[in-house]
């Protein structure tokens, strides 16, 4: 093609891919086609973007483009097209120096329609038009009345309030701070909530005029497609209207340091929190680049072997020289100066000289007699297992290579230098034994004077203080306005509100490319599996073409514990494959494990029963995914691992019982919203009540409590923990299910016979295996015996040190009453693409907000990083008389149903699938069941949305609500709670 210039092809074979490179002559646009049969076809466009400094001006203008176009001028076409697209990705995500714009979809015409929208939202913003936008997305000034609080909002604003309350976040801005002072990596692309007030909007705009120029664009195409039709439609559409420039965009390097640099900083803690061992220690180290494709590859075998593995000597070390509590780190890539990074917590600050010692000892001990070859020559089938396996759950695979691609390209490489692997891996394993691991440690880590230590110190009422000085900083800039200054403050913040409440008009909103109900299949997937008798156990299959792998799992029913006992089924989750068993130390067994397989997970989750509430299933769970000829490994290391754990180990249950708490405590900051949901569900759901003493609020505390009184009597609690084992390890509680083509099915019966033996018959009373397998009638909350007894306490109010909330109302719908319909999966769609996001995000900054009903009558409601905790809850209140007075357009019903099936569409991977099998068969799912749902989704009308209100009216009259937030803001919504009080002690 004439208009562009052919820079390089690449065959890669390992990945069945075509990959070309192009340079469009006229807008010097870089463009990278990935063909292949990939039915799910990924687009992405890619800007680089350095931060000059931590206004957060990328991550605004990310959010921004997204609101309204030349071509498409209503003010959220982002929105509308996850109202209704058959999009499986679609998003927008900034890093540290490049912002990335990926859509992906199997539908061809939706496909095209999402490039269209994306390509000109960025390059034709209405934002650089409309402040309005900007003001929104990024910050601005409310005042509500002129002798009213001067106050700031906005979705990013909020969205990095929440960042800046978590440690962790805090100490990875330092870190990149730290280690690279001088160049773009020294500020906060996200934006940092103290300077991001500062940025002007004639900044903003200047932003997006030097960097959104094709100049400096990074486009690709993946998938099954036209390439040469897909490139000729950029350049008409979009690319031939510019010529190229010099948007001085490269990334200089950071000079390396002569010696160690240091920063402290702070974070904040409650009021009512220790400060004794709470502090963070961070040594990083900087790796050369981004660009050598093998010393990347060989620094994620470190991590392993080194950092993440279990019992891994470098943090091994740490640990016994009695330096905080929990340790993690490795290899930190997707930069141009990628670092390795190792992090203690929970430590005291004057232990740093003895950190760094601890650190460069061991280093120098490990470079002398070398490193574990077992660890490293597991940590390399690991990474070759994911590569081979490419199941990246619901990101589709298109995106990570996509992703990948962007890891060399955008610093002037090859594209294809971080996915072609396989060469890679035949290296790595001949370097094993001839000392290049010992090499690379000696060079990078030991003699590196390009090293920065972070201590991050905590702080009692940082957050609160913070407030404090923010709200005096913004009284005393009101004091100094004039009463006409204050006037246009108030009439702004009117204006704002009235711009945000006023619709985008029908006309505009037309211009939006929309399939049509027909352009959608009518078929259902379907979930098949037969359920067969293997040796006396029921053994579920799901045949796939899995590609030679086998999806097994070892289901244990738990009906045989008390609620006192589920807390130890949850931690045997992170105890099993962790402790030394009758034939491995655990760092032994790791290294075994990953050698023969793609890795063991155990869970434990609750499957509720759809013909009966609140009976459901708990299940533990143990999944282990391995080629067919590792069977026979498989099984037996499972039987050992379950069978001959020794839980006697004092120090090493120590060291798990520290992690997890640390663990814990560290998901509950990143996702507060789903543990909120689940407490809140708990009240009134045995599932809901299961899932929180195994993994929720309740499982954290338990942890808590655990550390604590573990010193006092590690006997009775080892002795507990054995016997809950036991009574979960019971071949009388086992089915099995597996997913793999039928000669992996056969090569695990030809096994399973001499695994089936090596369990001890468990003839306890109580167990409820029979019904299980003999559905629908299974084991749950108010049958079972012992049973769970549900809490009595509807409405909490968790207390944290954090700037936002995560707000959450639950309840239940009667099924019998109130059928399930898959009406309610367009609901969903509504409510978190219209009522709720016009209402939490728009109006009120939240970033996020999420609801969704299930078949078993549960429902939910929640906020994710809000600044607002009152006017949430009255939201979810006003939902049924919304719902009672719904009203669209026949177009905009259309695009919520387009959007429900994209949900029910997106492309399941093999192991998925196999979980799905389970699922089903515990919760008793057919496929009339899910061809009826299809349908009552494609036919669904807004007379179906207003027939939910009684629905939702129902699940909020049960009343169940739980906020995780700020102390302050929780305290002065007391009388929203029955019960306040902190969730870190």
């Amino acid at each position: 093609m004439k208009q562009y210039e052919l820079i390089e092809k690449r065959q890669i074979e390992e990945l069945r891919t075509d990959m070309v490179v192009y340079r469009h002559r006229k807008s010097g646009a870089r463009i990278l086609t990935m063909q292949n049969e990939d039915v799910n076809k990924v687009f992405s466009i890619a800007f680089r973007t350095p931060a000059a400094d931590s206004t957060g001006v990328a991550h605004i203008t990310e959010h921004s483009v997204l609101c309204g176009s030349e071509k498409f001028p209503l003010k959220d076409p982002f929105v509308e097209l996850a109202k209704g697209s058959l999009n499986t990705f679609l998003n927008a995500m900034t890093y540290p120096d490049k912002t990335v714009y990926p859509i992906a979809s199997t539908n061809d015409k939706d496909f095209d329609n999402l490039m269209d929208v994306y390509m000109d939202a960025v390059l034709h913003p209405n934002c650089i038009k409309n402040e309005w936008t900007f003001r929104q997305e990024g910050w601005h000034y409310e005042l509500d009345a002129p002798d009213g609080e001067l106050r700031y909002n906005g979705v990013v604003y909020n969205e990095m309030r929440g960042a800046f309350s978590n440690p962790e976040s805090v100490l990875e801005r330092y870190i990149l701070h730290a280690l690279y002072p001088d160049n773009t990596y020294a500020n906060e692309s996200g934006g940092d909530p103290e300077v991001i007030p500062t940025l002007s909007y004639q900044d903003f705009c200047a932003f997006h005029a030097r960097y959104y120029h094709p100049s400096n664009s990074y486009i690709i195409l993946y998938g099954n497609m036209d390439m040469e039709k897909k490139l000729a439609w950029l350049d008409e559409a979009y690319l031939s209207a510019y010529d190229a420039i010099n948007p001085d965009s490269e990334i200089p390097r950071q000079e390396a340091f002569t010696e160690m640099h240091e920063e402290e900083m702070v974070y904040p803690i409650g009021e009512h929190e220790a400060l004794n061992n709470r502090t963070y220690l961070s040594y990083n180290l900087s790796v050369k680049d981004d660009l050598d494709p093998k010393l990347c590859m060989a620094f994620d075998v470190l991590d392993y072997a080194l950092i993440s593995g279990p019992g891994a000597p470098l943090r091994q070390a740490i640990l016994d020289a009695g330096i905080g509590e929990d340790v993690f780190g490795g290899y930190e890539d997707g930069i141009l100066q990628p670092y390795f990074t190792v992090t203690v917590k929970n430590a005291e600050a004057s232990d740093k000289e003895r950190f760094i010692k601890t650190i460069r000892d061991t280093l120098a001990r490990l470079v002398k007699d070398g490193l574990d070859q077992k660890t490293l020559l597991a940590a390399i089938n690991r990474d070759e297992f994911q590569y081979r396996e490419a199941d990246y759950g619901r990101t589709p695979k298109g995106l990570v290579y996509a992703l990948t691609a962007m890891d060399a390209w955008l610093y002037d490489g090859k594209p294809w230098t971080h996915l072609e692997c396989e060469h890679i891996y035949k290296e790595l394993r001949d370097g094993v034994s001839k000392g290049y691991f010992e090499s690379l440690m000696e060079k990078y880590l030991l003699n590196n004077t390009h090293a920065a230590l972070v201590t991050l110190k905590p702080e009692q009422g940082l957050t609160e203080k913070r407030d404090l000085e923010l709200k005096e900083r913004l009284h005393q800039y009101k004091e100094s306005l004039s009463a006409a200054e204050i006037s246009k403050l108030v009439r702004d913040t009117h204006e704002m509100k009235e711009y945000q409440e006023t619709p985008t008009p029908e006309e505009e909103l037309r211009k939006l490319p929309l399939l049509t109900r027909e352009d959608i299949r009518k078929e259902a997937d379907q979930i098949n599996y037969t359920v067969n008798e293997l040796y006396g156990s029921k053994v579920l299959f799901t045949e796939l073409d899995s590609r030679g792998i086998a999806y097994l799992r070892f289901n244990f029913n738990t009906s045989g514990l008390t609620e006192e006992e589920l807390p130890y089924a949850g931690l045997l989750k992170t105890v099993f494959g962790y402790m030394d068993t009758k034939n491995h130390t655990y760092q032994d067994l790791s290294s075994d494990v990953l050698l023969h397989t793609g890795g063991i997970q155990f869970d434990a989750n609750a499957y509720p029963d759809l013909n009966h509430y609140n009976y459901y299933t708990g299940i533990f769970s143990v999944d282990i995914k391995l080629l067919y000829p590792e069977i026979p490994y498989g099984l037996k290391i499972i039987d050992e691992i379950l069978h001959t754990t020794k839980f006697s180990d004092r120090k090493r249950m120590k060291e798990i019982l520290n992690e997890a708490r640390s663990r814990e405590r560290m998901r509950i900051e990143g996702s507060g919203h789903t543990y909120a949901v689940n407490r809140s569900t708990s009240y009134f759901s045995g599932t809901a009540r299961y899932q929180d003493l195994t993994g929720g609020i309740a499982y954290y505390r338990f942890i808590v409590d655990a550390v604590e009184s573990f010193d006092k009597d590690p006997e009775g609690f080892t002795e507990k923990l054995s016997e809950v084992a036991e009574k979960i390890v019971s071949i009388d509680n086992l089915f099995v299910s597996i997913g793999a083509e039928k000669t992996g099915y056969e090569a695990f019966s030809r096994e399973f016979a001499a695994f089936r033996d090596c369990f001890r018959r468990n003839d306890r009373e109580g167990s409820l295996m029979r019904e299980i397998l003999n559905l629908p009638k299974v084991s749950g909350a108010k049958e079972q015996d012992p049973q769970i007894e549900l809490s009595g306490n509807r409405n909490e109010g968790f207390r944290t040190p954090s700037q936002i909330n995560y707000v959450a109302r639950t309840g239940w719908y009667d099924p019998a009453k109130h059928p399930y319909t898959g009406a309610l999966k367009v609901l969903k769609n509504i409510l978190n693409f219209e009522y709720l996001w016009s209402n939490l995000r728009v109006k009120g900054g939240a970033y996020g907000c999420m609801a969704g009903f299930g078949r078993s009558g549960e429902a939910y409601f929640v906020s994710y990083r809000d600044p607002n905790l009152r006017e949430t809850l009255k939201v979810y209140e006003k939902l049924p008389e919304y719902l009672a007075d719904f009203r669209c357009s026949d177009r905009d019903m259309t695009k919520y149903v387009i959007g429900a099936i994209s949900e029910l569409d997106t492309p399941k991977t093999n192991y998925t699938q196999a979980l799905l099998s389970v699922s089903a068969f515990l919760s008793g799912v057919t496929n009339e069941m899910l061809q009826q749902e299809r349908e009552e989704v494609l036919t669904a009308t807004v007379e179906d949305i207003r027939k939910l209100a009684p629905y939702a009216a129902e699940a909020l009259a049960t009343g169940a609500g739980c906020t995780i937030g700020g102390a302050a803001m929780v305290d002065a919504a007391k009388d929203c709670f029955y019960t306040i009080e902190d969730l870190f002690q």
